[in-house]
């Protein structure tokens, strides 16, 4: 840990500008008016991974958005650790919730604070940096090689196409991705299960133009009135989803792995207040971890429609519109899932109204074994830095490329997240300790060292 440890603080202010720079680039893949930032984003990997030490490193097209790749080879006989990372950000609304600009970091509180600080452009310059000690050291044990794609925000459409294209150049041993979090910055953990997603917008029409809610109300139907209706039938009074055959694949957890799992710390009413909320919710038998980690789930992201501006109209709307989504688990279809959403939604639907269900994106569940050589080393890398064993959790986040890869490249991902609960990703004052920044940068290569002697 010595040369690890002096190697940080020597270039911990570079490690932070060279983040930061990345930070600057508002690449948003979600919108369109930010491609040209996804393209600013890429080159920006690839000279960073040039600097970093790589041999090569190159930005690829796909039909989206590209993908920044680089490797090292020092000895082709040597294991080989594939970089997952992703340089896209979600979107920052709504602005005026921002302390700070999004796109220009801030340090305070001993926190970057920024769109994208943890999600992924801090988690994963982590690994560039990790990258560059363990060569200007020489004490880098394997092959590395990265790919950073840039619509992982988006449902990494483009990306499955791309690595099916280029299986020999990316053939590895391992995927190491840090895009998950940790329980606690003095309780390490590692995930070992993500649940998938399937992703829809909803639309619903009532009359052929927005109406006059005086001259017609009461008469006409509603469709912000009908769709909330509609959603208000999709889960029933124990938190069960009620769509027909949605659970009919769903890995039921045994109770002895159910309980491994409520081994992880976890204090109810810290919960409760780092949300400010009085009452959870969920489906009934289970615990709260449980909900978010081995069972489904179902969500409105968004609903929207008639007059929203400043002060009153009255206004019956013509349309009305929703995001909604579902969090799936190991052995559940995201596409089966998707079908059957659409055609139950559908159905429900009164005469009074025309609904429309267009799916977006989605993506399988994925779980990783602890007995892997991968696993053990990320183990073992946790416990030199934290002093303590980390616990395997499964995560209610989803990366749906995480399973296409092993599908595509037959290769195992080990998530090594070091993200935070706090960090507000997704949200408004996103942000990132810099201990955890740090600490990532110094747990890094000690798994590179583990697994390539687990690997001999």
């Amino acid at each position: 840990m010595e040369y690890i440890n002096k190697y940080v603080e020597e270039n911990k202010d570079r490690f932070l500008e060279d983040l930061f720079g990345l930070i600057r680039i508002p690449s948003i893949s979600s919108e369109k008016s930010h491609k040209e930032d996804m393209y600013k984003a890429a080159e920006y990997w690839k000279q960073t991974l040039l600097s970093a030490g790589a041999d090569k490193a190159e930005v690829y097209e796909t039909k989206g958005n590209p993908v920044a790749y680089g490797e090292k080879i020092i000895d082709p006989t040597l294991p080989t650790v594939l970089v997952y990372a992703h340089m896209d950000v979600m979107p920052v609304d709504p602005v005026n919730l921002w302390k700070s600009p999004p796109f220009e970091p801030e340090i305070r509180e001993g926190k970057i604070w920024a769109r994208g600080a943890d999600d992924d452009k801090g988690q994963s310059m982590m690994h560039a940096k990790a990258f560059e000690l363990m060569v200007k050291t020489n004490t880098l044990p394997c092959n590395v090689k990265f790919m950073i794609e840039g619509e992982e925000e988006i449902g990494s459409p483009n990306l499955p196409a791309w690595c099916e294209a280029n299986k020999e150049m990316l053939k590895a041993d391992v995927i190491l991705v840090s895009d998950t979090s940790m329980i606690a910055p003095d309780k390490p953990s590692i995930t070992t299960g993500l649940r998938g997603l399937a992703y829809w917008q909803v639309e619903v029409t009532g009359p052929n133009r927005d109406l006059h809610s005086g001259l017609f109300g009461g008469a006409v139907a509603n469709p912000i009135n009908v769709l909330s209706k509609m959603i208000a039938q999709m889960t029933d009074e124990n938190g069960r989803i009620t769509i027909p055959g949605f659970y009919d694949d769903v890995l039921e957890v045994s109770a002895e792995e159910r309980e491994l799992l409520g081994r992880a710390p976890f204090n109810v009413d810290d919960y409760k207040k780092a949300i400010d909320v009085e009452e959870l919710a969920g489906e009934k038998g289970f615990t709260p971890m449980e909900h978010t980690g081995i069972r489904p789930s179902f969500d409105v992201c968004g609903i929207w429609g008639g007059y929203t501006g400043e002060g009153a109209k009255t206004v019956l709307p013509s349309k009305a519109f929703a995001k909604i989504s579902t969090r799936l688990v190991p052995d559940q279809d995201h596409e089966k899932i998707a079908v059957l959403f659409k055609e139950h939604f559908e159905s429900i639907g009164p005469k009074s109204v025309k609904v429309e269900v267009t799916s977006l994106h989605g993506g399988p569940a994925y779980v990783c074994p602890i007995d892997i050589p991968a696993y053990q080393a990320a183990e073992k890398a946790y416990t030199d830095v934290y002093g303590k064993r980390p616990v395997p959790v499964r995560s209610g986040g989803s990366i749906p490329i995480i399973s296409s890869f092993e599908k595509i490249l037959g290769i195992k991902s080990v998530l090594m997240g070091f993200g935070l609960e706090s960090d507000a990703i997704h949200s408004p004052n996103e942000n990132y300790p810099l201990e955890q920044f740090y600490n990532g940068i110094k747990t890094i290569p000690l798994f590179y060292k583990y697994f390539a002697e687990m690997n001999k």
